[in-house]
């Protein structure tokens, strides 16, 4: 099985072959489908299995077909348990997504507050 065999458009195709993948996990096979025809998905597997990519993947998807939205709206979030993991999942998005035309920005405490909600009101930040 291929990458394009799972209804991934042509940007997120050409970030994935920049990563150098090739042929997705057995995680992604199942999870990219899935996620793609609105059905909810739990996965856990040991890391790099390809989880993050499982679900980053048909989001940006979902997001280049969505309609467009105005400064000050979000239209998805991913909340994980540290800072590390967020740290990974937005480095994820800006790899896969940076053909789209999508904004992203990472977002966690122990920080100043007011930089991150300039950043989500406009839009997020560059993908």
């Amino acid at each position: 099985m291929s990458f394009s065999s799972l209804g991934l458009s042509k940007q997120i195709l050409k970030a994935i072959s920049d990563q150098g993948y090739e042929k997705p996990s057995s995680i992604q096979v199942k999870a990219i489908p899935a996620i793609l025809s609105g059905k909810d998905v739990m996965v856990a597997a040991q890391t790099g299995t390809g989880k993050t990519a499982g679900f980053t993947l048909p989001m940006l998807e979902i997001l280049l077909d969505a309609k467009k939205t105005n400064s000050n709206q979000v239209r998805a979030l991913v909340l994980t348990p540290t800072r590390e993991l967020a740290a990974q999942v937005g480095e994820s998005i800006q790899d896969y997504g940076k053909y789209l035309p999508l904004k992203s920005t990472v977002v966690y405490g122990g920080v100043k507050i007011n930089p991150q909600m300039q950043r989500l009101r406009g839009g997020g930040g560059d993908i």
